[in-house]
Formats: structure tokens, sequence, C-alpha cells
């Protein structure tokens, strides 16, 4: 099985096992550099996901829990939980991250396709995309 890589702005996708391939399940690394831009906070209509830090300190909320995750360390996000992430360190963070049933990495493909267009993204089309995959955007923190 091939991997995949998205660069959407700072974030770096690599797809390890795309849900087509598999019994609905996919996973992929995601590399999230210091101080990046990341996704607003979401939840998911249809996907349950676990996030499990490989590298660096990822900072990740689910609901009202928020916690700083060091290498060994996850935390799952039932479906329809808000949730998101950050890299407020000094250093790279890497994790896996784990989605049942699996978003595909056409999702990320569609974003990346917005956020790097030049220019600020057009916010319209992005939730759009969003909206197409079942993501809910929620309030900001």
């Amino acid at each position: 099985m091939s991997t995949t890589e998205i660069n959407v702005g700072q974030l770096r996708i690599r797809y390890l096992v795309d849900g087509a391939q598999s019994a609905s399940l996919g996973m992929f690394e995601l590399t999230v550099p210091p101080g990046s831009n990341v996704p607003p906070p979401h939840s998911h209509t249809n996907n349950e996901e676990i996030v499990y830090v490989l590298e660096g300190t990822l900072r990740y909320f689910v609901g009202a829990d928020t916690r700083d995750l060091a290498p060994g360390q996850s935390m799952r996000t039932p479906k329809g939980s808000v949730h998101g992430f950050s890299n407020p360190f000094g250093a790279v963070a890497r994790a896996l991250i784990t989605l049942a049933p699996d978003i595909g990495p056409q999702y990320f493909e569609d974003v990346a396709s917005v956020i790097n267009a030049g220019g600020p993204p057009d916010k319209a089309v992005l939730l759009a995309v969003m909206g197409r995959y079942g993501l809910v955007p929620a309030a900001p923190r």
C-alpha cells in the first residue's frame, strides 16, 4: 500500500491507510510545526478519531478536556465531540491519527486546494468542503 503526502499550509499529512483499502479504518501521520495555523475547533458527524503522539508535544482538546500530549500518549475523540489541536511549543510535533470510518485523503486534498491557493483562504469554500465530509465547525476557544 503506498502512502499519500499532502501539505495543508504548514501541516503535513502522510496517509498510511486509506479507508477505501481497508475495512473502513484510516490512519495518517500528522506533522505540526511550532505555531502552525491549525483547523478550527470542529466535530465529525460520521467519524471517531484517536490521536497518538510520536514526537514533540501536541496540545489536544476534546470538549472541556485539554491535554499536552507527549510521545506515547493518546486521546480519543468520540463521534460528534468538538475537538482541536495546536502546537504552542518549540519543537515539531508528529502524531498518528486513526479515523473510523476513514475520512480519506481526498478531504485533505480538497482542503489543501483552498488553504494553499494563496492569500487568505475563502472561508465559505472551506466551510463547504468541511460540510461535504461531515465536519461541523464549532465556536473558537
